[in-house]
């Protein structure tokens, strides 16, 4: 499913001009790439919504601009410091032999059945929850599915043993070796180990000193 929104051309720009704007119900924004810079603005309520949508990160949008469509992505946006307001956002034209750079959501799935945690008790860690990714706008997928089912404990998933859609290749140097997720010991369960190791050598020991006291002295001739 496609995400569109409306936005109309500006011209007027500066703090006075934004400030009037967002009063008025309005987010000051750009579109840039391949041509000339255009200023634009739009629904701040509709616009507030949609930040709100995973995919809306995620995917190509298609920007309705003066009556004009165009293929977009989400480069950046800003809210107010404590109001639920955005500022300012920031939209990219989408060429379509061109290759994009996007970060796109990590879903993890089969983490309850994989070995590390039903039959180790483990405890699943995410140490990544979005990936780079370059590919063409057609192939951009709005997330990529991380599979569970095979980890046991101790052990991780690494970005090269992800299964990418066909046309995504993983953005960054050495990124392969980069940690995904991967299955611990629960902190409470290595102190309450430890605790009870110390516990039982404690044990060990003054059992030692008991004997050692209590043998009787030998007699002298």
């Amino acid at each position: 499913m496609t995400t569109e929104l409306s936005a109309v051309s500006r011209k007027a720009q500066g703090t006075g001009a934004s400030r009037r704007l967002r009063k008025s119900g309005r987010v000051p924004g750009i579109v840039y790439g391949s041509t000339e810079p255009t200023l634009i603005d739009l629904d701040h309520n509709n616009l507030y919504h949609s930040l709100k949508k995973e995919v809306f990160h995620a995917s190509i949008l298609t920007l309705d601009l003066d009556g004009k469509k165009q293929q977009v992505l989400l480069r950046d946006f800003q809210m107010h410091p404590f109001r639920q307001q955005v500022q300012h956002i920031d939209f990219q034209r989408v060429e379509k032999n061109k290759k994009i750079h996007m970060k796109v959501p990590l879903h993890f799935i089969n983490a309850d059945t994989s070995p590390g945690v039903k039959l180790s008790g483990g405890v699943v860690s995410h140490v990544m929850n979005d990936l780079n990714i370059a590919c063409l706008p057609a192939d951009l997928p709005t997330f990529i599915e991380v599979d569970l089912v095979s980890l046991s404990l101790s052990h991780s998933i690494h970005v090269s043993d992800l299964k990418l859609p066909s046309g995504v290749e993983a953005a960054g140097s050495h990124i392969g070796n980069a940690v995904v997720a991967t299955v611990q010991v629960p902190r409470g369960a290595v102190e309450a180990e430890a605790l009870a190791t110390a516990e039982s050598a404690a044990t060990t020991a003054a059992a030692a000193t008991t004997a050692t006291d209590a043998k009787p002295e030998a007699k002298s001739k």
